[in-house]
């Protein structure tokens, strides 16, 4: 019988990972980002109409921006604690910007879930446009958290408190050079390997 190998995502610490986006590996052109929306191992996990809902939301928007024609696949992870994106040529600041704003157009979305007919999608019924903006809200909210940025009260809330020092521009380019190994924050965060 053949040897076999552990994935990459099954070497990082899982109880250390906390919410965030990480590049989980690249493989040639592709990068694939974990956008990790809960801390994995706790009781905090999204139900399935939101992890579906905000799936068919962000995967029609980000398939429409600056980065459709680079876009490889976007889908929830099985645990429930977040999503992978997967695009041709990344670059790091531009991935984050686009996400960012993909969430923002989440939050400002108009009426239902793209693709809730059955014709489009397997389980339609349990579509929540509210849903997918909750859980945007949250996300935006941790990613702002993370690098620092300040959060707009009106868009995800108030009472948000920065998490994290902004470092200078140099030290955070240094920080978020992919490792195909290694899962790294894009923002500077302690190893988590």
């Amino acid at each position: 019988m053949d040897t076999i190998q552990r994935i990459t995502s099954f070497s990082i610490n899982h109880d250390k990972l906390l919410p965030g986006l990480y590049v989980s590996r690249v493989d040639g052109d592709v990068t694939t980002y974990d956008m990790r929306t809960r801390r994995p191992n706790t009781d905090d996990l999204m139900d399935n109409s939101t992890m579906h809902s905000l799936e068919h939301l962000f995967a029609t928007y980000i398939r429409n921006g600056a980065l459709s024609s680079q876009i490889v696949y976007f889908g929830p992870m099985g645990c429930q604690t977040g999503f992978y994106l997967l695009v041709r040529d990344a670059q790091n600041e531009t991935v984050l910007r686009e996400v960012r704003l993909t969430l923002k157009r989440i939050l400002a979305h108009e009426g239902p879930v793209f693709g809730a007919s059955s014709r489009e999608c397997g389980n339609y019924r349990n579509l929540s446009t509210e849903a997918a903006k909750i859980e945007a809200r949250r996300y935006l909210a941790e990613l702002d958290a993370r690098s620092g940025r300040a959060a707009d009260a009106n868009q995800i809330g108030a009472g948000l408190q920065n998490q994290r020092h902004r470092q200078d521009d140099a030290q955070r380019r240094q920080r978020i050079h992919p490792r195909a190994l290694n899962l790294r924050h894009i923002h500077p965060v302690d190893d988590i390997v």
